[in-house]
């Protein structure tokens, strides 16, 4: 019984030892990602400094707009009052000729006794 009994116990421990040698074989494998974490933090970052950096441009190329439209509807109303201002002038030089103002003297009853009336100056002239 000895033969069988070592027999025995050599066959178990060389099936034990071939399932402990499977056992140990067994690797787990990692799947190796595309970008490691760092770099997705790098890419992240990366992305939202673009995204901020447009979003700058995009209001300050809106407020420059704003600020262009505004600076040309300036110069329409300046354009208009130079219009405006060359019109009055010319209105007052009409009405300070002298003739008008002798005519509107004799016809308020004043008699002009042979004086030069001068054109009136206006004040800024």
């Amino acid at each position: 019984m000895n033969t069988n009994h070592a027999k025995s116990w050599q066959r178990d421990y060389a099936q034990s030892s071939q399932t402990q040698q499977k056992k140990k074989i067994v690797v787990k494998v990692r799947k190796n990602n595309w970008l490691t974490k760092g770099e997705k933090i790098i890419y992240s970052f990366l992305a939202l400094l673009i995204v901020a950096a447009g979003m700058y441009i995009v209001s300050y190329s809106s407020s420059t707009d704003t600020l262009n439209r505004d600076v040309q509807s300036l110069e329409v109303q300046v354009q208009q009052m130079k219009v405006d201002n060359e019109s009055l002038s010319f209105e007052v030089r009409e009405l300070s000729k002298p003739e008008r103002i002798t005519k509107i003297a004799r016809d308020n009853g004043l008699k002009i006794q042979d004086a030069q009336v001068k054109r009136a100056v206006h004040a800024a002239e």
